[in-house]
């Protein structure tokens, strides 16, 4: 696979998942299932819509150029908090989590070697003039 492909594929990969997360957390927020849900579960009823917006905010973060590791990073302490809260409460069907958080790790890995392919070889190139 050459080099151009394979940054298409992570940044398609980067977009699904950031659009996905979007998508499922206004669900999260909105959708009056996802509220009978959390009051089931005993959760404070802040914690849904604080949540959904975290989200929101962080994979908006993870699909612009310039803050892609940050939103990755806050990305992945949510899927963690989100895991860690669905096995406190006996659900253990993180599956869809994991798969969220290897994607978003995949994304930031690409993203800093091709940072670092790139500042390399700007260095090699004033290097030789």
């Amino acid at each position: 696979m050459n080099t151009q492909t394979r940054l298409r594929s992570v940044l398609g990969l980067q977009w699904i998942v950031g659009l996905v997360v979007i998508v499922e957390s206004l669900r999260l927020a909105f959708e009056p299932s996802a509220a009978g849900h959390f009051a089931q579960a005993g959760l404070p009823l802040w914690m849904r819509p604080a949540l959904a917006w975290a989200e929101i905010a962080a994979a908006i973060l993870f699909l612009v150029p310039f803050t892609t590791l940050l939103g990755g990073y806050l990305l992945l302490v949510i899927f963690f908090l989100a895991a860690l809260l669905h096995i406190s409460h006996s659900e253990f069907d993180v599956g869809v989590l994991l798969v969220y958080a290897m994607a978003v790790l995949v994304s930031m890995a690409y993203r800093s070697s091709a940072e670092s392919e790139t500042a390399h070889d700007g260095q090699r190139a004033t290097e030789r003039v």
